[in-house]
């Protein structure tokens, strides 16, 4: 859910359930206890703060953030940095990685090392690309969300020149179709999305 609906949920969790206590434990997540037997659990974004109540959670949630985004399939690499809902620096690259045949024997282990050597190129050219992007830009990134096929991800962040840009990036991680422009700029969304849980009690 976006940050900015946030309050006018809280409210209507309420008034659909009765009276809610909230909390907020020691991993940020805020909890909400209905009247009812209801219970949701809301989820900061990568990069927000961990806050002590309820109103310091929305505020904190509502926050404009600096975040980098990095999301990779074997042919596809889309970098970009996001300053609140906006994409302030952006490079969609792509690469020619065979895909994969139904020949056997030699051939097929022949095109197979192919392909391997193929997307180790088009990870090194992505880690090139994250370099000049993203690595200048770390200082001031509150986290770095990732997404697209994570083999693909972390072969790039392997690259020892990424080091400070590793420890930024958040646990979220976003199923995310071939790295578009289109496709980067829905991921600014989902990347600073509240994710809520809700259980409903059992009748």
């Amino acid at each position: 859910m976006p940050p900015t609906r946030l309050p006018r949920w809280i409210e209507n969790f309420g008034t659909r359930h009765g009276d809610v206590a909230a909390a907020v434990d020691a991993d940020g997540v805020l909890t909400l206890h209905a009247a009812d037997g209801s219970l949701a659990e809301c989820h900061r974004a990568p990069g927000v703060r961990t806050t002590s109540d309820v109103d310091a959670f929305v505020a904190a949630a509502a926050k404009p953030l600096r975040i980098g985004l990095l999301l990779a399939r074997k042919a596809s690499v889309a970098v970009g940095v996001a300053a609140g809902g906006e994409l302030v620096v952006h490079k969609i690259d792509t690469a020619y990685v065979q895909s994969r045949t139904a020949a056997g024997g030699w051939s097929q282990h022949r095109f197979a090392r192919r392909r391997d050597n193929q997307a180790k190129a088009a990870a090194g050219d992505a880690a090139d690309l994250v370099l000049r992007l993203l690595v200048p830009e770390a200082p001031k990134l509150a986290t770095l969300v990732t997404g697209g096929d994570r083999r693909t991800v972390e072969s790039i962040l392997a690259d020892r020149r990424l080091s400070a840009l590793a420890a930024l990036v958040a646990d979220r991680f976003l199923e995310v179709a071939e790295p578009r422009l289109a496709v980067l700029q829905s991921a600014v969304t989902a990347a600073q999305a509240v994710r809520i849980k809700v259980t409903d009690p059992v009748r």
